[in-house]
């Protein structure tokens, strides 16, 4: 039986409140002001299905390992990408040596390798770190060309 996804604490940037945040469902908002909030989860083998490919939203697939150090540089850029872009994305990261059929199932063959999904199809991917304006300018072009007609 796997682990059911975990909430997580988000304080809202518009009024300060804290506020839960679910790992699977829904689109958070403050319980205070009803601002859009930060979506950032963690998935796994288990529940990538629920937490990432059945968001109501796109979904910024974070692939990472602890031991590589651009990763580490680049997790702070995609925080603040996931809170800039509050309502429109929601950011997951997968430890890709604690979810090694994942990395297998995305191809990684270099870490951090970055996925833009929606409903659980990959519209964009890129390998390696970037700044958070650059990460931001990616994500926002990957969500106008999905939204475009083929």
């Amino acid at each position: 039986m796997s682990a059911s996804p975990v909430s997580h604490t988000v304080r809202c940037g518009t009024c300060g409140r804290t506020n839960r945040v679910p790992a699977a469902q829904g689109r958070p908002r403050c319980g205070n002001c009803r601002a859009p909030l930060p979506w950032i989860a963690e998935a796994g083998g288990s529940d990538f299905g629920t937490v990432a490919e059945q968001a109501g939203l796109p979904v910024l697939v974070d692939l990472w390992a602890t031991w590589c150090g651009p990763c580490r540089m680049v997790g702070p850029a995609l925080e603040k990408v996931a809170n800039d872009l509050a309502g429109r994305i929601k950011l997951v990261k997968v430890d890709i040596d604690k979810s090694p059929a994942l990395a297998r199932r995305f191809e990684v063959q270099a870490v951090p390798t970055l996925l833009v999904l929606d409903r659980g199809r990959t519209i964009a991917r890129q390998a390696g770190a970037a700044s958070a304006p650059v990460l931001r300018q990616w994500v926002e072009q990957a969500l106008t060309d999905s939204a475009q007609p083929a």
